[in-house]
């Protein structure tokens, strides 16, 4: 696998994870009532905490792993089962509705100021974890094992991955209430679902990558690493 096929994978994976679409309604629940200019404001912030978080284990996992003695074979196995159980969740409930009582009235004084204090209320739990949860962090640190194959460019090209979700999710955010109204619920609940069904795929090819390191002979090499 090249660096190209490298960024387009962990690219998918983190925005399968973080579903930017199909967070723009709780986005625009949770900011209803807010001038254009605070919306703004509040994705800004939203993206730049989840590019630093995402970054901070982008550069540490891997350091982390081996400090707590587990194998990477063990942790891809591990979050190939989260993402299992997230993507399952995603492919059958409803994510709306449980923010749907986030939504405040009143604008405070400026749009930044509204930002903060909107960002302060959503960074748990809209933030952390809906948007950046285990399996967010789980696939940053087993994409950041695999980056190391390329040496210090397998990394950039691993963090301008995570640059371009998080801004491709602001842009999303800026945009939600065009979003919301072209592709209407029944279409939001489409893409979450579709979403949700791409990693479940991608949770199973972490299980199968990560029984063919600990096994000889068990999974085909085909399997294992497909499309090589």
């Amino acid at each position: 696998m090249g660096q190209s096929a490298f960024f387009v994978n962990f690219f998918v994976a983190l925005f399968a994870l973080i579903d930017p679409i199909g967070n723009v309604p709780l986005f625009a629940a949770a900011t209803v009532g807010a001038s254009p200019a605070g919306r703004r404001w509040v994705a800004a912030y939203i993206s730049a905490f989840a590019f630093v978080f995402m970054a901070f284990f982008w550069f540490t996992g891997v350091s982390l792993l081996q400090f707590f003695g587990i194998s990477l074979p063990a942790f891809r196995i591990a979050g190939g089962v989260i993402l299992f159980m997230l993507g399952l969740n995603m492919t059958r409930d409803d994510f709306t509705a449980a923010f749907a009582d986030a939504a405040e009235t009143g604008e405070p004084e400026t749009a930044r100021a509204y930002a903060r204090k909107r960002f302060e209320r959503l960074v748990v739990p809209f933030a952390m974890p809906l948007l950046i949860g285990p399996g967010a962090i789980s696939t940053a640190v087993i994409y950041a094992g695999e980056a190391h194959h390329f040496g210090l460019a397998g990394l950039g090209v691993g963090l301008g991955a995570i640059a371009a979700v998080c801004l491709v999710t602001m842009l999303c955010f800026w945009l939600s209430p065009l979003i919301s109204r072209l592709l209407g619920k029944i279409g939001m609940t489409i893409v979450v679902r579709v979403l949700g069904l791409i990693l479940c795929a991608l949770a199973v090819q972490f299980v199968i990558a990560g029984m063919a390191e600990v096994t000889h002979g068990m999974v085909r090499p085909s399997v294992a690493t497909p499309y090589q």
